[in-house]
């Protein structure tokens, strides 16, 4: 099977922390959804890029990764260690029905979440469920909206035998308020049953595509406003995005980085009909460079402020 360079799939470097990891995430994934990108290979990639983040921004998963790596490279063939047996208890390949992983992360992470298989000699059995992860945006959380998924179903014949997978498209509401990881039920829309059994189901995971401005925080949206050090000092009115227009926002006098404002019912839909809040979390940022009459200016500042941050630091013992 091919070999799947993880790091270099994310464009980050072996030692990369968690933030690196997620900021480029979130770069790709919005880069190659198949809402914005139609191009050719767009969706595979955004599979590829889905894969890679699953395994790097788990810590245990990561581990493990990085433990077969030494085994493969980027471009070249991959076999699974002697003895190797993943995360999912399970040595070597065996697919995750409807999931979209590759051979390779089959190999590595076993089975783990596969659903029973059928009867092997029955004359009739339930069909299997099927369970696939659907990305959607934040916007798409704050009202019912229909989308369009295309998913493959395992088809068996009376005898067990597995037969050709079949494809099915489908028309999905999504409720308003979903969360990410959650897990949505479509009864009796999995493989069909054998013998007049009952279709199994599908299972939608919903994957929140990260988003460029806002982080999550249950139902609450969190983003980080910029402030140049005199609009710390003297205060300021900015202009914020939300998920639904703009807002505006009073910055007061002396603020400090880390500090957060609350912009009531901004933030996510909830089930009960509410909305979560958005909160601004402030920083404050130098100008990356300034010539020397500015820098006169920072001087005058210094003797008159009289101010010294570190104050703290000598009444400690």
């Amino acid at each position: 099977m091919e070999f799947k360079d993880y790091y270099a799939i994310l464009g980050v470097a072996e030692n990369a922390d968690t933030q690196a990891i997620k900021t480029a995430y979130r770069k790709l994934a919005r880069k190659y959804h198949p809402d914005v990108n139609r191009e050719p290979g767009a969706e595979d990639k955004f599979k590829e890029v889905a894969e890679a983040y699953e395994v790097l921004g788990n810590a245990e998963k990561r581990a493990e990764y990085d433990e077969v790596r030494q085994y493969g490279q980027a471009g070249g063939g991959f076999e699974v260690p002697p003895g190797w047996q993943g995360a999912g208890g399970f040595a070597g390949g065996g697919a995750r029905e409807g999931r979209d992983f590759s051979d390779f992360f089959e190999a590595i992470f076993g089975a783990a979440g596969r659903g029973p298989g059928p009867g092997s000699r029955e004359a009739g059995f339930r069909g299997q469920d099927v369970e696939m992860e659907l990305p959607i945006f934040l916007e798409d959380t704050l009202a019912d909206e229909s989308k369009k998924i295309v998913y493959q179903i395992p088809q068996y014949d009376g005898a067990g035998r597995r037969l050709a997978d079949i494809s099915k498209t489908l028309n999905v509401k999504i409720p308003p308020g979903v969360a990410d990881r959650e897990r949505i039920r479509l009864k009796g829309q999995g493989a069909p049953g054998v013998g007049g059994a009952l279709n199994g189901d599908l299972y939608l995971v919903i994957r929140l595509v990260p988003h460029p401005l806002f982080d999550v925080e249950g139902h609450n949206l969190i983003i980080t406003v910029p402030l140049a050090p005199w609009e710390a000092a003297l205060g300021t009115k900015v202009t914020l995005p939300t998920l639904k227009g703009k807002v505006h926002l009073t910055i007061p006098a002396n603020s400090q980085t880390g500090q957060r404002l609350r912009i009531k019912g901004k933030g996510l839909v909830n089930k009960l009909g509410g909305s979560g809040d958005l909160y601004a979390v402030l920083k404050v940022v130098m100008p990356a460079r300034s010539d020397a009459a500015t820098q006169q200016l920072w001087k005058q500042l210094a003797e008159q402020a009289g101010f010294d941050p570190r104050s703290e630091w000598s009444k400690r013992p």
